[in-house]
């Protein structure tokens, strides 16, 4: 490791210093730990990547708006490209996910995951799988098929296909150490203020937003949410992302984890991502003008609502995590480009 520190205040209000070993509420970093889980059981040869999602969830069977049906494969799932989306991305609050109630994962509820994935197959398929891309719910389908072939739940999972290999303790989908679980305050002016439970926060101009319920971390018996439920430290995610960089052992072949880097979005453009692909689980730059970045092509990216973001520069033999408790500043704004600038030295 070349450099580590932890920076800033914690607790503003408190003024808390920030900790290297806090506690972070993931949101979308869970989604290329979920998709590893996958993996690994692809590895092992007790999934297949082709698989039809419904072979193993067979209450989940989702069609497309004029009723036809429309299979759904695993590929699919990890590469956001099997025609669903995010209740948090509709354009209004009347939107057909907000209509059936399904959990973007990050509000706090009563739901079991079978029941929000039962809610999610009532939706029409926003188009035919395989034929777009579109961010969305599809790595919470990914942990119920996880759950399915495990046959226990995904959170036991995880700690069987990533945690225990890497000694990992600190990943979960709740926590009870409150002292260690940094407040989450929203971006505001002149300075972030603490975000308020149930707050709904548009990410992009012109949706729904997402509804946030911090205290859902704090939940041990919330529905564990593949794409958005997770909490855990930066150091460990760091740990896992070098597991990948240097060639995945011992979760993941090689060849799998250069398939995960690979795109598999062809020509398609991805909303809000120019210049970038999607592979197994995370974004994959193709164009680095496009994407207005001074990273290598082949860089793979994603971040996380509540102020994350996170890249890795194989070309560089490069990996970079930055947690932060500001949404959504921390994710994608002004600061992610400074201190990616910073990093390659510009």
């Amino acid at each position: 490791m070349i450099y580590h520190r932890a920076a800033g205040l914690a607790d503003r209000e408190a003024e808390l210093p920030m900790r290297e070993d806090a506690l972070f509420r993931l949101s979308s970093v869970s989604k290329p730990i979920t998709s590893v889980a996958a993996l690994a059981l692809i590895a092992q040869g007790r999934l297949g990547l082709d698989d039809v999602v419904s072979h193993w969830l067979p209450y989940f069977t989702p069609t497309l708006a004029d009723g036809q049906p429309a299979p759904i494969t695993v590929r699919q799932l990890l590469s956001h490209t099997a025609g669903l989306g995010y209740a948090f991305l509709e354009s209004d609050q009347g939107g057909p996910y907000l209509a059936e109630g399904v959990s973007d994962g990050l509000d706090h509820n009563d739901l079991t995951l079978e029941e929000n994935l039962q809610r999610l197959s009532k939706a029409p398929l926003l188009y035919t799988p395989g034929s777009d891309w579109g961010y969305s719910i599809a790595t919470d389908v990914l942990g119920g098929v996880i759950a399915a072939v495990t046959g226990t739940t995904l959170e036991a999972a995880i700690d069987e296909l990533i945690a225990q290999p890497l000694g990992l303790r600190e990943l979960s989908f709740g926590t009870t150490a409150a002292e260690r679980l940094v407040p989450a305050y929203m971006n505001d002016d002149p300075q972030p203020r603490r975000m308020r439970e149930l707050e709904v926060a548009p990410v992009f101009e012109g949706t729904a937003g997402i509804r946030l319920a911090p205290s859902r971390a704090l939940d041990t018996k919330a529905y564990p949410s593949g794409g958005s439920g997770m909490v855990g430290t930066a150091g460990e995610f760091l740990t896992l992302l070098e597991t990948l960089r240097r060639g995945g052992a011992p979760l993941l072949p090689k060849t799998l984890v250069d398939e995960m880097g690979t795109s598999q979005t062809g020509s398609l453009e991805l909303a809000n991502w120019p210049g970038r692909g999607f592979g197994l689980g995370f974004t994959v730059l193709k164009d680095p003008e496009a994407a207005q970045t001074v990273e290598s092509v082949g860089t793979w990216r994603l971040g996380g609502a509540y102020g994350h973001s996170w890249f890795v520069d194989p070309a560089e033999q490069l990996t970079v995590v930055a947690f932060t408790n500001t949404a959504f500043e921390g994710m994608f704004g002004q600061f992610t480009v400074d201190l990616c600038n910073a990093v390659y030295g510009q």
